[in-house]
């Protein structure tokens, strides 16, 4: 992921963390919020219920890896959270549920947001 891809602030987090929506499965969850940026930001979270530090920094970078090449819709920020059995989820299974979460939420690129979807039903 390159830098600017990052999500880093603590007040970037706390926003998506309060104004994203969010959606999960068994291995993780996201949560999603449109920006002005021109290109998409990710942030990770992994609890210490998770595992101790080298699980976690690994499982982290297995999250990094499988989010790198997918073409998430730019403008918005995304957090990724690991829930406790994404320890033992093999790299497949990951980014598995990378791709499920990003679909459901239509934030691969070429789909329409679920957002945009709903404020034209209204």
């Amino acid at each position: 992921m390159k830098k600017r891809e990052r999500l880093k602030a603590r007040k970037d987090f706390v926003s998506v963390y309060r104004k994203g929506h969010a959606w999960a499965n068994q291995l993780l969850v996201l949560r999603a919020l449109p920006s002005d940026l021109p290109h998409h930001r990710c942030g990770f979270v992994v609890s210490k219920r998770v595992g101790k530090a080298v699980v976690r920094n690994r499982l982290k970078r297995r999250l990094r890896e499988g989010l790198g090449p997918l073409a998430v819709q730019p403008g918005w920020d995304l957090i990724l959270l690991a829930r406790p059995p994404a320890a033992r989820a093999s790299y497949h299974d990951l980014r598995e549920a990378i791709v499920n979460l990003l679909s459901r939420a239509r934030l691969l690129d070429g789909a329409d947001p679920v957002w945009q979807q709903a404020g034209e039903e209204q």
